[in-house]
């Protein structure tokens, strides 16, 4: 009778258990694969002393050697969070080492990196158990046997994400340590530390279990592939013997060789593996924490391209070169070599991966501006991909910006996130507000973090949305976040899915490869016009209030520091344009829109380092601006002469009537004064871009024109000028608003505006990042009010709202209307002390309309008023500017404001987010003080009909008003230095000097959305003119005529970008 010699068929389930616990670090150690990596240890030839640096402090490598370092031994506890230890090692290899390749093992549970005595950085290292750890550092390829070695390891105490309590996006602990211990397993916060010699047939036989394994698991289990590679999981476990360890390996490894080595079809799909490291410039950790982790996630890449020279790097924000530049030169001088053997590229173009909602769209130039300079002036070149991977949305503008900036292709996958609805493209021509395209691709892997697994591989074509177009997708690999990049694991995986049968074929590459291969075939694909809104992350227009309101106030300081130093140089003033100041405020500025800080999604420690580099933005700024503004008047305007009046600088280019504020000054007559006296208000005509003075003999007391306050009855109160009639009730809310003009009321009957509503702000797990869509159920009126009637006018009148929002916070709202304008200002003074709390204004109106306006850099979009389909109900919380807008056909009414940046309008009721209270990561998250202004701008005709972009303008950008003496008033130059002549749909946004010139640079866009043709003219002496990029490259000749001072006949498309160079003679 025939013995049966047939396995049993294999089962699953119980197959790829056994697979896993094979590869496992903590399941049986002493006989599955994990345990035989390595084939000698030892910790007994170390020899360890330490540095501890005082306070917190980050000090340079010579610092610390420069102390005396103390003998530590086993049980030593290093901390607190934060702090930072420095080690040094001296280690012998044992002399029957020989000839072996050595290894330290340094596990601290934390952040870490190898120096060489001669100070330069080798290698960071990981600890603890996450895909991130990386704890080998190799001393010696080849051993000679019996040699010392001495180096010194900077251990940082904080992980990889910071020190997040319990959470990673909990507040840090602030006492976390770390022990040192010595043995072969470690335990949570203790320091591993050992020399080893790797088995590297054990090695190699481990990363062909991980790839064969990710097989078994990732393809269909009906299919042949699969099944195939799940058998061969089974035949290398049951060859392996760990008594025979050697010669078993040989066996497991060809057999391993058999699956891996058949080939797939040459029709398949193509993968293009792009290794990067994402760096948060500052999340859970601060700016100073993220100047090291730059040096040890790209010190880690340059010894992983010394053993794979096939592998690409690239690297993003040139913030973060320019820091390891400052801090690390010879490591920089290593990146240069590497960058011109094309291992290292840089990418992106832009100085930080800001945030591209809330910043300005001049803010946005400036960020290619300064990345591209510094990128092409170090690595030669600059950079075509523009690379934002996690971003919390992306501009409509973005397109024409980054073509305008020298990019050709973008790069994202952060809608991969969204929680309503799948973004339906990969790879696809994204354009923009103005129709510029730009190719585009959204990583099918879905994160730009990818491990570079089978997993990847599987999902980079099941998620790909645009096969029938396109047989190629790219592949973001490389821990990231918090840094640290490709490991080896990562790069010997994709050596083994290069071409095998069941997977895609993959190939190591850098980003603009995979770009210059499908742009052929980008006529064929499809397009998506507009924003790439994010459907996550929304409540990031509104938390941490006083970053955004510092953005917004310092992106127009710098404008007028600005302006006010290039008319310098157009009137040949005795004058240094502060170039090198405002390229440091500037990136100052740039730096804080890196996409965690602005929006407010990081640590309260960030926070406060963003606010001081503001703070000192603002004082040095102030300073260049009174430097320019006293040459501009020969001298300082307080001189030893007699105050006569005022100088008036409007640094808007169209004319505009305001009611300045002044302080009082002897002798000077206004028409009101403040209750305390110490301020006056005065009606005034201003030129567009022009001084204007004002004198006692030229002021006038205004008895045309008046806005009053008065009570309608006991409970009610009305502001009044000649446009509109105002009723509040005796909580300060508008229960009318009547145009005179139209004879229309705005306010539905039975309905009020001004409605101070808290809501419950409590999302699901990002807190200071996320409003959900279900805070809108839990809306209630915000405590108690009592008005008051503050001033009666006659150029403005008041209302003051004392209003206790809950038990624990209070505001003081004063309501204005002037005598010059329809436009009712709400100002706003909050001490705010909440807990998941948001605080909402909200007016509803009598117009109808599908749509609302909200400004965005350059221009503005239009979002849906309604809740139709998952797309519209996506957008209950939008990003918008300086303005929204509801207009109907012949009426409308603009909600401005002059910080906040979340909004929302449903049917006929618009909402402004003000204020958050989320607690993680920061507890503290706008707990304290807030001041802020917003206002209602009823209009006849729609919002591209009327000025609301001058209007929201004016309300953000006030005139610079300085007293001046009789001496200081004569060197003032009273004309408009740049005017655009013919159309009021041109926006002149900037007006600075050139980069390398001393040209004059203008930016202007079309804001309205339609055509605009018209003439520059200016009253400096301009002998050429030509259009150039936000580059600053020269790319065509404009015709000026010197005579007439104007350029020819200029023309846009609806929301283009135009810069032009101006030289001076």
């Amino acid at each position: 009778m025939a013995t049966l010699s047939a396995p049993p068929r294999l089962i699953r389930s119980i197959t790829l258990e056994r697979a896993n616990k094979f590869l496992q670090a903590d399941l049986y150690p002493h006989i599955n694969l994990y345990s035989r990596l390595y084939s000698k240890r030892s910790s007994e030839t170390i020899r360890l002393s330490v540095f501890s640096v005082p306070d917190i402090k980050r000090i340079s490598f010579h610092e610390a050697i420069a102390h005396d370092f103390e003998k530590t031994t086993t049980g030593t506890s290093y901390g607190p969070s934060w702090s930072t230890h420095w080690f040094k090692l001296n280690l012998s290899i044992p002399a029957e080492w020989v000839g072996e390749q050595v290894d330290l093992i340094w596990d601290s549970g934390s952040e870490a990196m190898v120096w060489s005595t001669d100070g330069i950085p080798r290698q960071g290292l990981t600890g603890d158990r996450g895909n991130d750890r990386r704890v080998e550092y190799t001393l010696v390829k080849k051993a000679e046997g019996g040699e010392t070695i001495e180096l010194y390891i900077e251990m940082a105490c904080n992980g990889m994400f910071g020190t997040g309590n319990g959470n990673q996006i909990n507040p840090p602990q602030e006492d976390r340590t770390f022990t040192l211990a010595q043995g072969k397993l470690r335990t949570p916060q203790k320091i591993i530390l050992e020399i080893a010699v790797p088995n590297k047939a054990a090695w190699h036989l481990f990363y062909d279990m991980q790839t064969i394994l990710g097989m078994a698991n990732e393809l269909p289990s009906d299919s042949a592939r699969g099944q195939e590679a799940l058998w061969t999981c089974n035949q290398i476990i049951d060859h392996f013997e760990r008594h025979n360890l050697e010669g078993s390996l040989q066996k497991c490894l060809q057999i391993a060789k058999t699956f891996l080595s058949k080939t797939g079809p040459p029709s398949g799909h193509r993968i293009t593996a792009v290794g990067n490291c994402h760096i948060d410039t500052a999340w859970l950790w601060p700016y100073a924490e993220t100047r090291r982790k730059i040096a040890r996630s790209w010190s880690t890449q340059l010894r992983l391209m010394e053993d794979y020279p096939e592998y690409v790097f690239v690297c993003s924000q040139a913030q973060q070169m320019e820091w390891l530049l400052e801090d690390y030169p010879k490591l920089f001088k290593q990146l240069q070599d590497a960058a011109k053997r094309g291992q290292f590229q840089p990418i992106g173009g832009s100085w930080v991966e800001s945030d591209c909602n809330l910043p300005s769209g001049e803010s946005l130039c400036r960020q290619f501006l300064y990345g591209q300079r510094f990128i092409e002036r170090h690595f030669g070149e600059r950079c075509r991909v523009s690379w934002l991977p996690d971003s919390f949305g992306y501009s409509a503008q973005l397109p024409q910006i980054v073509k305008q900036s020298g990019c050709k292709y973008f790069f994202t996958q952060k809608l991969s996130w969204n929680n309503i609805n799948k973004f339906p493209n990969t790879t696809f021509n994204w354009v923009g507000l103005d129709g510029t395209r730009v190719l585009s691709h959204m990583a099918p892997c879905e994160t730009y973090a990818a491990q570079a697994d089978v997993g990847d591989m599987v999902r980079s074509i099941k998620n790909n949305r645009d096969l029938a177009f396109s047989n190629h997708s790219l592949l973001p690999y490389g821990n990231g976040d918090g840094g640290g990049g490709p490991q080896r694991a990562m790069l010997e995986r994709l050596k083994r899915m290069k071409d095998t049968d069941g997977l895609p074929q993959c190939n190591m590459g850098g980003a603009e490869t995979f770009f210059e291969s499908v742009v052929e075939i980008a006529h064929d694909l499809q397009e998506w016009k507009g924003e790439l809104y994010f459907e996550f992350h929304r409540g990031t227009y509104t938390s941490q209030a006083p970053t955004k309101k510092y953005n917004r106030k310092l992106e127009i300081l710098l404008r007028e520091v600005e302006i006010a130093s290039t008319l310098c140089l157009g009137l040949g003033r005795d004058f240094s344009y502060p170039k090198a100041d405002l390229d440091r405020l500037w990136k100052n500025v740039l730096l804080n829109q890196f996409h965690d800080v602005l929006p407010g999604s990081s640590i309260e420690m960030v926070n406060k380092d963003a606010r001081e580099i503001y703070r000192k933005v603002e004082l040095k700024g102030r300073q260049l601006l009174k430097d320019a503004l006293d040459s501009l008047h020969e001298g300082p305007s307080l001189s030893d002469g007699p105050l006569i009046g005022f100088s008036i600088l409007n640094t808007l280019h169209w004319p505009r009537t305001e009611i300045i504020e002044a302080p009082s000054i002897n002798g000077f007559q206004f028409a009101q004064y403040s209750p305390d006296k110490t301020t006056g208000y005065l009606k005034v005509e201003l030129g567009g871009l022009k001084f204007t003075t004002v004198s006692q003999t030229e002021s006038k007391t205004e008895k045309e024109a008046v806005s009053v306050v008065h009570l309608a009855s006991e409970n009610e109160f009305v502001l009044e000028n000649e446009w509109i009639s105002a009723k509040f009730n005796d909580e300060g809310q508008l229960i009318s608003l009547f145009d005179k003009r139209e004879a229309r009321e705005l306010v539905p009957q039975g309905e009020i505006g001004n409605k101070l509503r808290l809501y419950d702000d409590v999302p699901p797990y990002w807190l200071n990042w996320d409003i959900e869509i279900y805070h809108l159920n839990t809306g209630r009126k915000a405590g108690t009010a009592r008005a008051r009637i503050g001033q009666i006018g006659p150029l403005r009148a008041t209302i003051v709202v004392e209003h206790k929002l809950s038990e624990t916070s209070s505001a003081t709202q004063t309501i204005i209307l002037t005598a010059i304008s329809p436009r009712i200002e709400f100002h706003m003074k909050v001490n705010w002390d909440e807990v998941q709390t948001l605080l909402k204004v909200e007016y509803i109106w009598d117009i109808q309309s599908d749509f609302a306006t909200y400004e965005t850099q350059f221009g503005s979009l239009q979002r849906p008023t309604t809740y139709n389909t998952s797309l519209d109900s996506a957008k209950f919380e939008v990003c918008g500017h300086k303005y929204s807008d509801l207009s109907e056909h012949g009426y409308g009414v603009a909600l401005l404001n002059d910080c906040k940046y979340g909004h929302s309008c449903h049917g006929n009721t618009m909402r402004l987010s003000l204020l958050r209270s989320g607690k993680a990561p920061d507890a503290n998250s706008d707990i304290g003080y807030h001041e802020f202004s917003y206002a209602i701008l009823p209009h006849k005709g729609t919002f591209h009909e009327v000025q609301v972009v001058q209007e929201a303008f004016q309300f953000n950008v006030p005139p610079l008003v300085r007293p001046i003496a009789s001496d200081s008033a004569q060197g003032i130059q009273r004309c408009s230095f740049f005017s655009l002549e013919g159309s009021k749909n041109a926006i002149m946004d900037t007006v600075k000097r050139a980069e390398d010139s001393e040209d004059v640079i203008i930016r202007i866009y079309e804001a309205f959305g339609g055509r605009a043709a018209f003439r520059l003219r200016s009253t400096f002496d301009i002998t050429s003119v030509h259009r150039c990029n936000i580059l600053e490259d020269i790319e065509g000749a404009v015709r000026y005529n010197r005579q007439e001072n104007s350029t020819e006949l200029l023309v846009l498309r609806a929301f283009e970008i135009l810069t032009l160079k101006l030289k001076l003679k």
